[in-house]
């Protein structure tokens, strides 16, 4: 009995022993990463500073996060009762801005990594990344607004051009071209119905929230002008609208979206059943005010 009892404490030891040090290299990767994030040379990218780069299953990525929220708890208590309160609000407000974009990539890798449409069928999903077909996209026209891409297969594109194209993958359509040195804002790419317009805007999206590309993106909202549709003749401000669609920043508490780089996606215009008629509509600069 006693032998088996000291066995028993020895294990302990040795197991919360193990615990410290886990423990411990943990927090101190934390802590590197808040001193990281409190930085005047701030990177462009949220994720692309997580130093590990395993890939882990929904459940134990729902626990990592919640484990560094954990941390994060600590260290602002910690740095209060240090009388830090300073620092403490500026790391909150950066670490939250982390936590709503890890949300925000999670909800967008569930939303898109499958399709259900085409061979697919519902309970049985095709993933994204093994059916995806590079599409023909070429610039077809530029305007002081915005640039036009054009979609179309490739089996399309032998015949005898009119001009010379450049052909662009779908994750540098915000890329000048060679020669170019204006920055791309808007885009609007068009191309036959069935053509993959969406699958591409999917890929997009997929590939920003798995780290693959367009890290210089904090942020990337996506609309569909059928859901738009829905919420015809109500009002709601722009973080409302955001809220509503996007679920990863409902908690983070970003009220300003000022000093991030976004993009807004809106997919399937043809669906489009509101009013956009620029000319005559009320126009609305504050992000904080109620419109239609």
């Amino acid at each position: 009995m006693r032998k088996h009892f000291f066995s028993c404490l020895t294990y302990l030891l040795d197991l919360f022993q193990l615990l410290e040090e886990n423990i411990m290299t943990f927090v101190k990767n934390e802590l590197k990463m808040f001193k990281r994030n409190l930085s005047p040379e701030l990177p462009q990218g949220f994720e692309s500073q997580k130093q590990d780069n395993e890939r882990v299953d929904a459940e134990d990525e729902k626990q990592e996060s919640s484990a560094r929220e954990g941390a994060l708890k600590i260290t602002l208590h910690v740095l209060r009762k240090m009388n830090q309160k300073e620092l403490a609000d500026r790391l909150e407000q950066n670490e939250l801005a982390v936590i709503c974009q890890r949300e925000l990539k999670t909800n967008l890798k569930k939303k898109f990594q499958c399709v259900f449409e085409g061979i697919a069928k519902q309970g049985n999903p095709t993933l994204l990344n093994k059916i995806y077909t590079e599409l023909y996209i070429t610039e077809v026209g530029t305007g002081e607004v915005n640039n036009e891409h054009e979609l179309r297969q490739i089996e399309t594109t032998t015949r005898k051009q009119a001009r010379p194209e450049t052909a662009i993958k779908c994750n540098d359509i915000f890329k000048p071209l060679t020669g170019q040195d204006k920055l791309i804002r808007t885009m609007l790419t068009k191309g036959v119905a069935g053509i993959g317009k969406t699958v591409s805007v999917q890929k997009f999206i997929l590939d920003w929230a798995e780290g693959i590309a367009n890290q210089d993106l904090q942020f990337v909202f996506s609309f569909t002008f059928r859901e738009l549709n829905l919420m015809k003749g109500e009002k709601h401000t722009l973080i409302e609208l955001l809220n509503h669609f996007s679920t990863g920043t409902k908690q983070s508490r970003i009220s300003n979206y000022d000093k991030y780089k976004v993009l807004f996606i809106f997919d399937g215009l043809d669906e489009c059943r509101l009013p956009l008629d620029f000319q005559k509509n009320e126009i609305c600069w504050d992000v904080t005010e109620s419109t239609s």
